[in-house]
């Protein structure tokens, strides 16, 4: 019944992670989102692409998807884990949930409605984190938008902000389970900003910039 249950929340986790909200919000408008700009789902190649409205939009609703995750995870523990005859039920509980967040993030990233490519995790992660640890989650935000507002690109408040979350958990965290999946997920972050960190080296990365974009003639 345990097993069953995990399996459960982890599946229920990827699947609510893997919708792919950019994709879907600019095919509505009839763009591709992954042959424009970064070519990736994310909210910041939407916003780029598509305009203010758009980007807020996919911003939200992946956030969002993460905090269901944790959410339905939660539920499902308290009504079915909880109720088993388990002897470690509370580091059960702490571990189910923080599986459910954890496959909502793969299941961005990794999507299985588009060939399990997806976007890089960072709004999922933030709308787990907001539900799971929420301090630590500010705090990470809050490295995110000064590293923004001095340099301009998204990437490197990214790259930023998956060092400081984890951080941040182990500092502040008992939850063993969080504080290793944070270390994997601040990890995967990194790991998938790899082209981002490969142009700013380059000096070819994109600054953001807070414009609607051009109509084409």
């Amino acid at each position: 019944m345990l097993t069953l249950a995990f399996i459960i929340v982890a599946l229920a986790g990827y699947l609510l992670g893997s919708i792919p909200t950019g994709f879907l919000v600019a095919k509505a408008k009839g763009v591709d989102i992954r042959t424009v700009g970064s070519k990736n789902m994310g909210a910041t190649n939407v916003f780029r692409v598509l305009g203010k409205g758009p980007g807020i939009l996919v911003l939200l609703v992946d956030a969002l998807k993460g905090s269901a995750a944790v959410f339905f995870a939660r539920y499902f523990v308290v009504n079915v884990i909880v109720v088993t005859d388990c002897g470690e039920c509370f580091w059960n509980q702490d571990l189910a949930i923080t599986l459910g967040g954890f496959c909502s993030i793969l299941g961005h990233n990794y999507t299985c409605w588009l060939a399990f490519k997806g976007g890089k995790g960072i709004a999922t992660s933030a709308g787990v984190y907001l539900t799971l640890a929420p301090l630590a989650c500010l705090i990470a935000l809050a490295a995110w938008i000064l590293t923004f507002i001095v340099t301009r690109y998204v990437s490197i408040a990214s790259i930023v902000a998956a060092v400081a979350l984890p951080t941040a958990v182990l500092l502040m965290q008992t939850n063993a389970a969080l504080s290793v999946v944070t270390l994997i997920i601040g990890g995967l972050a990194i790991y998938k900003h790899k082209a981002n960190i490969q142009r700013l080296i380059a000096g070819t990365e994109n600054r953001f910039h807070f414009k609607k974009p051009k109509a084409e003639s």
